[in-house]
């Protein structure tokens, strides 16, 4: 399969600005070519042309470009393209309609509920990629041992293929589908998704459903349970959209480029690169496996290139490219997750974990409130950096030519309007000098104004002076630092998230803008090695030459991994493996070429964390099925991810998969030669470091031999990339070519603690990646849902008066509150000296009170909410004072009608996993300490303090300056109610001149007798979002942000209740409508839905909680989003199948609330519809707001609508449940939830067009840079709690 002797090989990555070309010629040489992938004034498809230039250079022929290239000379193409992303990020797929189970036809647009940026009041989500919905009657739901509905038996049972069984509720009626498929096809719609709720275990309904769509005509039909068969019914809906959005735009592209050769390329073995690392058949090729196409290719490449198996060092794969960079790991195996978003659209399908950070040659730089700024906006192909002479911003690209890092003279002159000029140092250096001039005057202006802590106590310790003026060049090379900062936080966070040292990896450079950060990223990491192959400006084009052809089979499951489960497992396991070993041979793979390999997706019964385990490594045994050792394969990798394993719980099996593979990747033959003579220099130039200019040789790579070393500074120059061998760094051609580069040891400068805005910018992220680590830690070593799983915590640094500094991740309702906590034990007395804080919280999910989960709706009391810690001693001296928090958490029991923690086992483990957090806290911050010193490291925290308030304190004089000249009067008041009528009232006062501001609460209501009391930290924390909303760009949450800000709480109000007060409607109910008044005073947005929804359900067997989503409010430019959480909180929501899987509930109805949302020129955003039918005896608990009230409008926008607790009896009574109850229900009672609509905004005019309901145009999403991979994902599910 890998040889084709005597003709031509084409290995071709087509991106999105170049394409490049690895060719394989019939005497075994090979060729590279770069070509722009879109030049339509000279031909019609890069791939084509690359072919075609090859063919004609290397056979002397004629290869015209207005005819089809004659394909007998070609052996076999492979190909990796950014079709699929590009029609995803542009959304110019396909016209596609999605059928789905009726009650659901909202599910994709509500999704998990959660927004996607946490300080976006416009909530920006990409559109969905359906165009019509159409429900279709149908349902099944899977069979309970204890289901008690008082209902007729069912039609039918059904036996799906996880092994569970299953009730059809109501038949399929196709007679109707039938008719609303028709009415689709004639609107011109031709595509089609299918999504039919348990389809992945029983896929009857939706195999009818496909059936008929073909037979009427439908030229695409994409069914779930084909596309992925795997449970959670969110994703597999995304997934099998995006498969019916793209996969005709592929089978478009594939016509056109098949048509440019002669017979269509019948004879000719065409195979593309798939999101999971292997080639694919062109006509297999499909839309939800393909989003990842292109750098797949460069995974493979650097990892069959670069990983040595004999030492087995792991490597880390760095593609540096112009807008962004991706980041990746290998170690023996190809690394991969089942579920990631692209574009907004979560993918459940196998994908390489290629995670995509905001840092490419293309990242523009900005100086912000006194900090350095890298990305994430990008200047693009067009008009691209300054240096480009199209009129483009500084980038980092920029960056590197002020420092002499990059040569003109070396570049093509394909720069300027006509495209035929050098790149322009001249257009650069003149863009910093302004730059430089605007940083120069911020820092002299902001030396008198030296900032205080949150104390108002100066440091007298720190010398509050401000560098003097900074050079084009420091400029310059402080964003190259910041950017390099930047880049390296992914790479900590990729390999410590799995329990790996980041130090212990080979760094793999590839990509055009990667060679010149290689060194400086390696040393900041700890790496001693990297690696850059002679095809590193076009890697993802040769990983397609090197990678194997892959058949991926996978089906649900829900064994135990037991002895009596293994005869069952292993059957399915052969015929799955036969499955992938025949579709193999039918593509010319012999037995000896093909290799398959068994992975279970398995976890602990009870827990949602799951790992796509393999056995190599652990040969089967007496307690194993046949394939191997599962059970110590999976608690092995459960024990370096986690830190600890659940002994005797049972291993449930997910999924089953087989990924075979038949053995095609060619290998290179070809060596450097060695020299007989010192390698010369080409020229000499002079670069920037951190030390000033130094000579620099310049090499050029083709002309190097094998064995001789190049001391850096240094620059070798290759036809397609840059690489900078920095001081203290040697470089060596190694025996195939490629550069290896050892990394010395970095030469810190010696920092003062006066003000450096490179550094300050620095610090930054380095405290944001202290906190993100600590919650590493905590993450692994926890053992609840809540902490584990839903990542429902956060973790913090404080500086020594107990400020905070770093918080990660931004949990709104935790930003205020965790220093509110720290400086209360810092000013205890007999605390005295510590020079730093670290903190973590957690959400226990029990710890007393008067009901499970201890969130009762009609609490009067602090102590019927469980266990209360004033000041505590967790250790002492060492010991973890395990009887004594014992004895606190149990203490409850002690009130009436109360009892101690129920879960106490997890309380414990939990506090132990927290301990473990801020002791890696406390290291990390001693390792900083250590670097640079006590009074640096504490400066810094100062000058991040500093940076924040200056922000805010930017935002209220711009405020104060516009509401002066429309309104005159620098106060502003708002007040809104609670459902009992108690009063929250704000007047704002505010001084233009500071840039200051009074929040004053006098007026507001008093202490209630419920639980809606928030305590002050809750009231901060709600005022600290707000204000990082209103300033509208990335800066550091913290103590700085209040700084400006005095806040007047008067004691016994409902915002500064008693001690003994109940405040767990505070923390969900009341912070929202602090958030509400706040936003109203300021005129910044119509009010959201104002609560949680929170519901929660269980009895003797099982418990659940949840918090539903609402409608936003509008805005000055912009429609409120219907069916997402707002403010202070973003918890996702659980999926419809999982839910009905775990708990004796049905889902009925999850949708939309029709005009819910307020009416104005621009309408809130609707409620949502949520209906529970109970299957067993549960109580239900209901906590909610806005049932009473409604989410008022602005600027003549109206009210949204209140929302509805109903409750429908099993005999058909109807009750109004009110906003806060408890109630016993019966088998067949159905709770309905109505959630808030969001408030409009303005005032609707009779025939003005901008007030009806088309929202106003939405950015592309290419527009900004796109975050994915795990990384991301992780951050994105902190925030979504």
């Amino acid at each position: 399969m890998a040889g084709s002797q005597g003709k031509f090989d084409f290995a071709i990555d087509r991106g999105g600005t170049f394409t490049d070309v690895f060719a394989r010629l019939p005497d075994g040489r090979e060729r590279v070519l770069k070509l722009l992938s879109h030049d339509p004034q000279n031909y019609k498809d890069a791939p084509t042309e690359g072919i075609r230039r090859v063919l004609e250079q290397e056979t002397g022929q004629a290869f015209p470009r207005d005819q089809p290239v004659d394909a007998s000379l070609i052996g076999w193409i492979r190909m990796g393209t950014t079709v699929a992303t590009n029609a995803l990020l542009e959304r110019q797929g396909e016209r596609t309609a999605l059928l789905v189970t009726q009650g659901f036809q909202d599910l994709l647009h509500i999704g998990t509920q959660a927004r996607p940026n946490l300080f976006d009041l416009e909530v920006s989500v990409p559109e969905v990629l359906y165009e019509e919905v159409i429900e279709v009657e149908e349902r099944v739901v899977l069979k309970q041992g204890g289901c008690q509905l008082p209902r007729k038996e069912p039609k039918r049972m059904v036996m799906g293929s996880t092994g569970d069984s299953l009730e059809v509720w109501r038949e399929l009626n196709l007679k109707r589908v039938e008719e609303d498929l028709k009415g689709v096809l004639s609107r011109g719609i031709t595509s089609l998704a299918v999504l039919l709720l348990h389809s992945y275990t029983w896929s009857a309904h939706e195999k009818a459903v496909g059936s008929l769509a073909r037979k009427l005509g439908f030229a695409q039909v994409s069914l779930s349970s084909e596309v992925m068969p795997m449970i959670r019914a969110v994703p597999r809906g995304y997934t099998v959209c995006a498969d019916a959005y793209l996969t005709p735009k592929i089978r478009q592209y594939l016509r056109g480029f098949t048509s440019g050769f002669k017979g269509g390329l019948q004879e000719v073995n065409v195979l593309f690169m798939q999101s999971d690392g292997g080639l694919t058949p062109m006509e297999q090729f499909c839309g939800s496996r393909a989003v990842l196409s292109g750098p797949a290719g460069g995974v493979v490449g650097y990892a069959v290139t670069s990983y040595n198996p004999y030492d087995k060092k792991p490597v880390i794969g760095f593609d540096m490219g112009g807008t962004s960079t991706d980041v990746s790991r290998y170690a023996g195996q190809y690394e991969h997750v089942f579920e990631a978003t692209t574009a907004g659209v979560t993918l459940q399908a196998p994908q390489l974990d290629i995670n995509t950070v905001a840092a490419g040659g293309g990242s523009r730089l900005f100086f912000r409130s006194g900090m350095f700024v890298v990305g994430p906006e990008s200047a693009g192909a067009h008009p691209g950096p300054a240096c480009y002479r199209k009129g483009g911003s500084l980038t980092v690209t920029d960056a590197n030519l002020a420092l002499g890092r990059l040569l003109p003279s070396f570049f093509p002159r394909i720069f300027g309007p006509g495209e035929n000029e050098p790149l322009s140092t001249e257009d650069t250096m003149k863009h910093f000098q302004q730059l430089t001039q605007e940083i120069n005057d911020f820092l002299s202006t902001s030396q008198s104004k030296c900032s205080t802590n949150g104390s108002g106590v100066m440091h007298n310790d720190i010398a509050k002076v401000v560098k003097s003026k900074m050079s084009v060049e420091e400029v310059a090379m402080g964003f190259i630092r910041v950017a390099n900062e930047a880049m390296c936080r992914p790479i900590r966070a990729l390999t410590q998230a799995k329990g790996h040292d980041t130090s212990q990896h080979v760094l793999a450079c590839f990509g055009g803008a990667g060679g010149q950060h290689a060194c400086a990223i390696a040393r900041a990491l700890g790496m001693k090695t990297v690696f850059i192959h002679k095809y590193s400006g076009v890697l993802s084009a040769y990983g397609l030459a090197l990678a194997d052809v892959v058949e991926e089979v996978q089906e649900p499951c829900s064994l135990q991994y037991e002895p009596g489960s293994f005869s069952e497992l292993d059957r399915r396991v052969d015929l799955l493996s036969q499955r992938c070993q025949g579709a193999l041979r039918t593509r010319g793979f012999t037995s000896t070429q093909i290799q398959t390999e068994l992975f279970l997706h398995l976890r602990y019964e009870g827990t949602d964390c799951a790992l796509m385990v393999t056995a190599n490594g652990y040969p089967s045994n007496a307690q194993s099925c046949h394939s191997g050792d599962f059970r110590s394969a999976f608690n092995k990798r459960y024990l370096k991810e986690f830190g600890f394993t659940i002994a005797d719980r049972p291993i449930i099996v997910d999924d089953i998969r087989v990924r075979g593979s038949g053995k095609s990747g060619i290998k290179s033959l070809s060596h450097a030669e060695a020299g007989s003579f010192t390698q010369k220099p080409t020229k000499m130039t002079r670069c920037y470091f951190d030390n000033g200019y130094l000579d620099t040789n310049v090499y050029l790579w083709e002309t190097l031999s094998c064995d001789h070393s190049i001391n850096g500074p240094a620059v070798i120059i290759d036809k397609n990339s840059t690489i900078l061998v920095e001081p203290g760094c040697v470089a060596q051609l190694t025996a195939g070519g490629d550069v290896c580069i050892t990394v010395g040891t970095d030469t810190q400068c010696a920092l003062g603690t006066e003000l450096n805005a490179i550094q300050l910018s620095i610090f930054s992220h380095r405290f944001m990646s202290i906190a993100e680590q600590m919650g590493r830690v905590l993450q692994r070593t926890s053992i609840s849902t809540n902490i584990k799983e839903r990542l429902d915590f956060s973790c913090a640094v404080f500086g020594p008066d107990g400020g905070l500094v770093s918080n990660a991740p931004h949990i709104p309702v935790h930003l205020g509150a965790m220093q509110e906590t720290v400086q209360y034990q810092v000013f205890q007395p007999g605390v005295t000296g510590p020079v730093f804080f670290v903190a973590s919280r957690g959400h226990h999910a029990d710890i007393g009170g008067i009901t499970p989960g201890s969130m009762p709706p009609h609490s009067t009391s602090l102590q019927q909410e469980g266990a209360v810690f004033i000041s505590f001693k967790l250790v002492s001296d060492g010991v973890f004072q395990e009887q004594a928090v014992t004895d606190a958490l149990l203490a409850p029991a002690q009130h009436p009608g109360c009892s101690g923690t129920r879960n106490l086992h997890d309380n414990l483990s939990d506090l132990r996993a927290q301990v473990a957090a801020n002791q890696r806290g406390c290291q990390l911050v001693n390792e900083l300490i250590d670097t640079y010193g006590l009074a640096v490291v504490q400066a810094y925290m100062g000058y991040i303090q500093s940076n924040a308030e200056l922000a805010v304190r930017d935002m209220l004089k711009d405020f104060a300056h516009r509401r002066r000249q429309h309104m005159g009067s620098l106060e502003v008041e708002s007040e809104d109610q609670m459902d009992d009528g108690t009063i929250i009232r704000l007047r704002v006062k505010i001084n233009e001149e500071e840039g200051s501001a009074v929040f004053d609460f006098s007026g507001t209501g008093t202490e209630v007798w419920g639980n809606c009391n928030a305590p002050r930290a809750i009231t901060l924390s709600a005022l600290i979002y707000c204000l990082r909303c209103m300033v509208g760009q990335d800066i550091p949450l913290n103590q700085g942000c209040l700084t400006p800000i005095k806040v007047i709480i008067p004691p016994g109000s409902i915002l500064q209740p008693s001690q003994n007060a109940a405040v767990v409607g505070g923390n969900v109910l009341t912070s929202q409508r602090v958030v509400d008044v706040i936003f109203r005073a300021f005129d910044v947005c119509a009010a959201s839905q104002g609560c949680m929804n929170n519901v929660t359900f269980g009895n003797d067997k099982s418990g659940y909680y949840e918090t539903v989503a609402g409608g936003a409010g509008a805005g000055p430019c912009w429609h409120g989003r219907s069916g997402v959480h707002s403010h202070m909180t973003n918890t996702r929501i659980t999926d419809p199948e999982i839910l009905e899987k775990r708990y004796p509930v049905i889902l009925e109805q999850f949708s939309l609330r029709p005009d819910a949302g307020g009416a104005g020129r621009f309408h809130g955003g609707d409620g949502v519809i949520r209906k529970l039918l109970f299957r067993e005896k549960v109580v239900l608990s209901v906590l909610t707001e806005r049932r009473s009230t409604r989410p008022y409008g602005l600027s003549g926008g109206e009210s949204g609508a209140p929302g509805l607790n109903l409750l429908h009896r099993a005999d058909g009574r109807v009750l109004n449940l009110g906003a806060k109850t408890s109630v016993s229900l019966e088998p067949g009672d159905m709770f309905s939830l109505y959630t808030p609509g969001g408030g409009g905004y303005g005032k609707v005019e009779g025939d003005d067009p901008d007030s009806k309901s088309a929202p106003p145009k939405r950015r592309r999403l290419n527009e900004s840079f796109s975050e994915r991979g795990s990384v991301f994902e992780y951050r994105r599910a902190q925030e979504s709690v």
